[in-house]
């Protein structure tokens, strides 16, 4: 549990620069839909590039150029409908909407307004026929009541209407990111490991990402090379090594709901992280007393998730 615990807290360092990245792009007017498909679009031939360096350390005798892909083709191929369906939820459903959200605020507060999907993650146990973990759940709230402080400032500078289309994206996301993973765990057979699960996915998720990719073409025009390089770099340490780091974490305690809700609450992290990003490398103004509050508690809810879990 511990090392798990870990992992999820380094995986939230990497995800950070996914709302300082798209935050940094939607500053120097590049198109968001953009910013969202081409870190799949970047992700496929990284993951690629990897399973095919690790298929060569492993049996450099017998290495071929499907070999190392071999595994996730017959996983599919078993299974196309739900491969397809939960990574289009899991990838495109999730990150489609957050990066709509990052028109709406200060990096941090995207991030902030994110950790709804530690909740998010609670509740949905008993669609796994799952009892609710009733601790979990409690420290989620008081996560939560962090990330509401965090967040005074920025919901009482804009009208209702800025902040539902701040919230509502975030909320899909927040809901769709834990569901398209424990989906993807159930139907992922045993000789799949994370990183073929991650290149399965983002691969199965194609299909969405082309669709709109069309759509920014059609809107906006192509990409600039600065939106290009910042996309690259989401898709590295966001795309690629947060996720697979995450989605390990997440897999090692699979069969424990409580710990599992513990190892999804590590993402908070995240917020902490985006805020000294925000602040040292965009200028993203302090938050106000209130948000300190928020802060201290998200990160009081953190270690108290892994006293609870046995950490």
């Amino acid at each position: 549990m511990k090392k798990a615990m870990c992992y999820g807290i380094l995986a939230s360092f990497f995800f950070a620069f996914t709302f300082l990245l798209n935050r940094s792009m939607n500053l120097m007017g590049g198109y968001w839909m953009w910013s969202a498909t081409l870190r799949y679009l970047f992700m496929l031939p990284l993951l690629a590039l990897l399973l095919s360096a690790r298929s060569v350390r492993r049996k450099p005798n017998s290495f071929s150029a499907s070999s190392c892909f071999r595994s996730v083709v017959i996983a599919i191929q078993a299974q196309p409908i739900p491969w397809v369906l939960w990574s289009t939820v899991g990838f495109g459903l999730f990150y489609l909407p957050l990066t709509l959200a990052s028109l709406y605020g200060e990096s941090w507060l995207t991030a902030a307004s994110w950790q709804i999907t530690i909740v998010a993650g609670v509740l949905l146990a008993p669609i796994f026929n799952k009892k609710i973990p009733l601790k979990n759940l409690a420290i989620s709230v008081l996560i939560l009541t962090g990330v509401f402080l965090l967040q005074m400032q920025n919901i009482s500078g804009q009208s209702i209407q800025e902040n539902c289309f701040a919230l509502i994206p975030i909320l899909i996301a927040a809901f769709a990111y834990p569901l398209g993973n424990r989906k993807m765990m159930e139907y992922c057979p045993s000789s799949i490991d994370t990183m073929e699960r991650v290149f399965g996915m983002t691969l199965c998720s194609l299909p969405f990402w082309l669709v709109c990719s069309l759509a920014a073409l059609s809107m906006n025009g192509l990409p600039t090379s600065g939106q290009m390089i910042q996309s690259f770099g989401v898709a590295l340490f966001s795309g690629v090594i947060a996720t697979v780091l995450f989605f390990h974490a997440t897999d090692l305690v699979k069969n424990d709901q409580r710990k599992l809700a513990a190892v999804e609450a590590t993402q908070c992290g995240e917020v902490i992280f985006t805020l000294l990003g925000g602040i040292l490398i965009l200028g993203d103004p302090l938050p106000d007393v209130a948000g300190f509050v928020g802060i201290a508690l998200i990160v009081i809810g953190i270690i108290a998730n892994s006293l609870i879990s046995g950490c």
